[in-house]
């Protein structure tokens, strides 16, 4: 594959222990300039303690791309307390001109109706059209997850006749059972909005796995994440591909080790 490099985006869940100001040298280090910011890291802040000004001034000074801001959890069951979520997500992503906010569907166990779903997509739509700020509906593959099938999500989008689009994870397409039923003849390719990429060595049965599991790509990746990219190039993807992985082993690497494996693992998707 030919990937170019300015489609590469990295997640901020690869250096938990970097600052944010160590986090953007590192991506402009490796020649990189796009990243996903979260709210689950230590501070439990997008900005961590920074002010909009101070991260406007770093995000400026090593020419970083804020690509989205990740996530907004759960996105198909609105309630006062999810539109107060959102509407301080928007904000961020508004202020650091965040270009779109990932939403996560309810994972635990419940079940969540399409109409339901559907009355979700539409509130927040208008939400998110009063900020300027794209949506990105990410499925789960996890058995606990009210939102497992891409191809369904695509349909809910479609069906809401929204501007939202779809986040494919290599991660929960692998471990959702029914993930290949029908995805290459019913997916499509302009309604994915972003694609997460991670890789998993870990052999025991698909339904064992968990985000602890989640590292880098290498040749004894069990999700077949170079494969599954290979895929949705040869059906038109062209979009932005972000690296995400979960596992607590992240906390022990150092900056160098980072860029080790972030090179290694685009060497392995070009290749």
């Amino acid at each position: 594959m030919s990937i170019d490099l300015t489609r590469f985006c990295i997640n901020r869940k690869i250096a938990p222990t970097l600052s944010i100001k160590e986090f953007f040298q590192l991506v402009q280090r490796i020649g990189l300039n796009k990243v996903e910011l979260r709210n689950d890291m230590w501070s439990g802040k997008v900005c961590d303690d920074l002010t909009y000004k101070q991260m406007q001034d770093l995000i400026t000074k090593y020419n970083i791309e804020v690509i989205t801001i990740n996530a907004l959890y759960p996105f198909n069951r609105v309630d006062e307390s999810v539109l107060k979520k959102a509407e301080g997500l928007l904000q961020d992503a508004k202020a650091i001109n965040a270009k779109a906010l990932v939403m996560c569907p309810l994972n635990e166990g419940v079940d969540i109706t399409a109409e339901e779903t559907l009355a979700s997509i539409k509130t927040l739509e208008i939400c998110f059209a009063q900020y300027g700020v794209n949506g990105l509906v990410e499925p789960l593959g996890f058995p606990t997850s009210s939102m497992r099938s891409a191809v369904k999500t695509q349909q809910l989008i479609n069906e809401a006749h929204s501007s939202f689009k779809l986040v494919i994870d290599t991660f929960h397409h692998h471990i959702y059972d029914n993930a290949e039923q029908n995805f290459s003849t019913a997916i499509d390719v302009n309604v994915i909005g972003l694609v997460h990429i991670s890789g998993v060595e870990d052999t025991r049965a698909t339904a064992k796995l968990t985000d602890e599991e989640r590292v880098m790509l290498s040749n004894r990746d069990v999700l077949n994440s170079v494969a599954q990219i290979k895929r949705l190039e040869v059906l038109g993807y062209k979009g932005i591909y972000a690296f995400e992985p979960f596992s607590s082993q992240l906390n022990s690497w150092k900056a160098v080790e980072i860029e080790r494996q972030i090179n290694h693992s685009i060497h392995l998707l070009q290749a």
